[in-house]
């Protein structure tokens, strides 16, 4: 097997490690829930499900940046996501592509630094 570039490797860690800038801020509102955080909340959802969904999102970004869970971790992360796109879509805030693009750069990051994914998914047909 070939192996994978210095630079892919790296470009695909950093692209993982951006995740950390929606995710982590976001569980930790969720969890922590700071002063104004649950009148901006229940306009879309009830108050007991920040919690949770706070808790939920920080397990999935764990599980995606641990080598031996990150496809589990990734797949949840894309289920997790596209219900974010759903939430986007019937609020009709227009941010609906927020997510989706938070899902590219977390598929990029695992693709450029995973070996397994890359034979699953070429680039080319052969």
């Amino acid at each position: 097997m070939d192996p994978i570039p210095k630079w892919q490797r790296v470009t695909g860690w950093v692209l993982s490690g951006i995740l950390a800038l929606p995710f982590l801020p976001s569980a930790y509102f969720k969890i922590a829930q700071p002063d104004g955080f649950l009148k901006e909340w229940t306009k879309d959802y009830p108050a007991a499900s920040a919690r949770p969904i706070g808790i939920i999102e920080l397990a999935i970004f764990i599980l995606y940046l641990i080598p031996k869970t990150r496809y589990i971790g990734g797949l949840l992360m894309l289920a997790y996501l596209g219900g974010a796109v759903a939430t986007h879509v019937h609020t009709n805030d227009g941010m609906f592509f927020v997510p989706v693009i938070i899902g590219v750069i977390a598929w990029m990051g695992l693709y450029l630094r995973d070996r397994r994914l890359r034979a699953l998914v070429p680039f080319v047909a052969d």
